[in-house]
């Protein structure tokens, strides 16, 4: 398994798509909104150079992880898989390994936001940059496991869009493009991303972890990973 993970990893970031996407892309908006002028505006206790250096990485993030949908379209649709499903690896294995590389390729979009956070200014002492890595990180591993669903509940011909879909409405609905108030906020904190968002903010208030957003990550992460294991059955019995 261990063999197949590195070779994901390795054909991912080999994917010239994948870096514009989920590294370029983000780095580009947040200097966007660096450069806009905020004055001494804050959002929530945080500064807008931050809040968006977090928003960016955890936008980057989601798309790394999403990526996988599309990979797994495409593999199931010249066959890969179930040439992989003739092998002696079980397929709890293949789902996990595609979970833990999707997991893997998320850290460029991390560590690129986060250094185009230093470079305009944002500093932070080093336990603070390590508790928002880590949330980033870690909280990236919900959205690998609904990439996997997503690879396995669409056609190959229509998981693009639907996965570009997705992306985007979490990202609205998550405060990723700006902080959510009134009906937007009652629905948008329910989602994973504003979730997602709210977590790796924690640290730079000085509070370790958030219970709630946690908690709620954790359920978003279980549903997910319970779909995909599912649909990768149904997709099993089908073929």
């Amino acid at each position: 398994m261990s063999q197949l993970i590195r070779l994901e990893v390795l054909r991912v970031l080999r994917n010239r798509r994948y870096l514009f996407f989920t590294v370029v892309f983000p780095v580009m908006m947040f200097f966007f909104y660096a450069s806009t002028n905020f004055g001494t505006e804050s959002f929530n206790g945080v500064s807008p150079k931050t809040y968006y250096m977090v928003s960016m990485a955890t936008f980057g993030t989601v798309g790394a992880a999403l990526n996988t949908a599309m990979r797994i379209a495409l593999e199931r649709k010249s066959g890969w898989t179930r040439q992989l499903r003739l092998t002696a690896l079980p397929g709890w294995a293949y789902v996990l390994s595609k979970v833990a590389a999707a997991g893997t390729v998320t850290l460029p979009a991390v560590l690129a936001v986060f250094a185009a956070g230093v470079a305009e200014g944002v500093h932070f002492p080093l336990a603070t940059w390590l508790g928002m890595g880590l949330a980033v990180w870690a909280g990236g591993f919900v959205f690998s496991a609904a990439g996997v669903a997503l690879g396995y509940a669409a056609a190959p011909d229509t998981v693009q869009p639907i996965t570009m879909v997705s992306y985007m409405g979490m990202a609205f609905l998550g405060g990723s493009w700006f902080p959510l108030s009134g009906g937007l906020k009652t629905v948008g904190q329910y989602t994973p991303v504003y979730l997602y968002n709210e977590l790796a903010k924690y640290p730079v208030n000085g509070v370790s972890v958030g219970a709630s957003q946690v908690i709620g990550l954790a359920a978003y992460l279980a549903a997910f990973a319970a779909l995909a294991a599912w649909l990768y059955q149904r997709d099993r019995k089908t073929v």
